[in-house]
């Protein structure tokens, strides 16, 4: 038993040494310094056998929408307008007149389609959902009694319906209704009147991050190695604005078809450091902020409920199943802490030292994903195990069987988490 505890300790030890990201880290995978856009790394999902006589009946799933475009049109234009008035004006370097060629089939590509699912995105889903299905085929049983439902934003009802294509391929007899509407947004996409009020612009947190973010921005290199004119630069150039403008196109190429890498522009020390500025600010307003006093974990305690709610009916009605919903990173986030998923849960107030605790790619990449897998024996007896990413994860309650945990217990933990808010 002994050899075992120590055992569990270092997995849980790993677990958490994940949660940080580093320097050398990005250097060896600049797509990181995307933060929440580094595309999904799909990965053969993990699946330590159950303890002798359980098997699987029920999935309990939350996953991100996968990789979509920038926002808006603009995002692309303000970059791509800014460099064709330089080439106009003869005020680009080659390696500036070479990026703004090399943009014409991102925007081709891009034009008229901000914030929409990409073919790369879809697939993601359907990878995860095939996946699912072959670790767990006893929940997918003809019988099985399913439900896919998102947000009302187009990217997640989109994910969806790859995810649900997925698991019909493997099995077409599937009876899987599809909903995308308000009917659900009370847990799927729940936002607390007093966490919008803490997160507003200008909140409590702002002035910290604006800092931190003006520390992290040294756009000065970038800058002269694209403009050549410093007379063009200082009448036309935001310098801070141009770096911030392209890293948001360079690491989203990720997640397009266009086959094209912008982030050889930066130096890794750049991308670290835009990284950690972005990684900060999406914490302080999504995540386990020490400031926050709880009030953004709290958005995901309508969805906690649900996710207790749902796999009760399962488990009384002796029935095999799984309850798929789709929604947004600034829904993912919040559940993972709320979870205390290993890593996510992490509170950290000095933004310096953030990097050495959480790292959002790890908790939210494009198509992130929570599911909460259920087990049962002959006498009805139910484990739970964690994953997050398709990675089986500990949560702070003691087992001898991890990564599996008596739902017994995770239920009392979780709701005296919810009895307390």
């Amino acid at each position: 038993m002994k050899r075992l505890y120590i055992y569990i300790m270092c997995l849980c030890a790993c677990a958490g040494a994940s949660a940080q990201a580093t320097l050398d880290e990005i250097r060896l995978n600049p797509e990181k310094s995307g933060g929440i856009y580094y595309a999904y790394p799909a990965t053969e999902a993990q699946n330590t056998p159950a303890p002798a006589g359980y098997e699987p009946f029920y999935i309990s799933h939350y996953g991100r929408h996968g990789s979509r475009y920038l926002i808006s049109d603009r995002d692309y234009r303000t970059v791509i307008d800014l460099l064709e008035m330089a080439d106009t004006a003869n005020a680009l370097t080659p390696a500036g007149a070479d990026l703004l060629r090399r943009l014409g089939p991102v925007w081709e590509e891009a034009r008229g389609r901000g914030g929409e699912l990409t073919p790369l995105g879809a697939r993601q889903h359907h990878g995860i959902a095939q996946r699912m299905y072959d670790a767990y085929p006893q929940v997918f049983a003809d019988s099985a009694r399913i439900t896919a439902r998102s947000t009302v934003v187009m990217r997640c009802a989109h994910s969806m319906f790859a995810f649900v294509e997925g698991l019909k391929e493997k099995n077409p007899r599937l009876a899987i209704p599809r909903e995308s509407s308000e009917r659900w947004m009370s847990y799927l996409n729940y936002h607390s009147p007093e966490s919008n009020h803490y997160t507003r612009h200008r909140g409590t947190w702002y002035e910290e991050n604006r800092k931190f973010q003006a520390a992290m921005t040294r756009p000065d290199r970038l800058v002269a190695s694209i403009f050549s004119d410093d007379d063009f630069v200082l009448r036309n150039v935001n310098p801070e604005e141009f770096m911030w403008g392209l890293y948001w196109v360079a690491v989203d190429m990720q997640n397009m078809e266009t086959a094209d890498n912008f982030l050889d522009l930066f130096t890794a020390e750049e991308l670290y450091d835009l990284w950690q500025a972005f990684n900060y600010s999406f914490y302080v307003t999504n995540a386990n902020h020490p400031a926050s006093h709880g009030l953004l974990i709290s958005n995901a305690y309508p969805l906690l409920t649900n996710i207790i709610e749902s796999a009760e009916e399962h488990i009384a009605g002796h029935t095999c199943g799984a309850d798929l919903r789709f929604g947004h990173d600034g829904n993912l986030i919040p559940l993972a802490a709320a979870l205390h998923l290993q890593g996510a849960d992490a509170a950290e107030a000095d933004p310096y030292k953030l990097a050495s605790k959480y790292a959002g790619f790890k908790v939210s990449p494009m198509a992130g994903n929570v599911q909460v897998v259920f087990f049962r024996n002959a006498d009805g007896d139910v484990l739970v195990k964690f994953l997050l990413n398709e990675s089986e994860i500990a949560i702070p309650l003691d087992t001898d069987i991890f990564p599996y945990y008596r739902w017994s217990e995770v239920k009392d933990f979780y709701q005296r988490q919810l009895s307390e808010k």
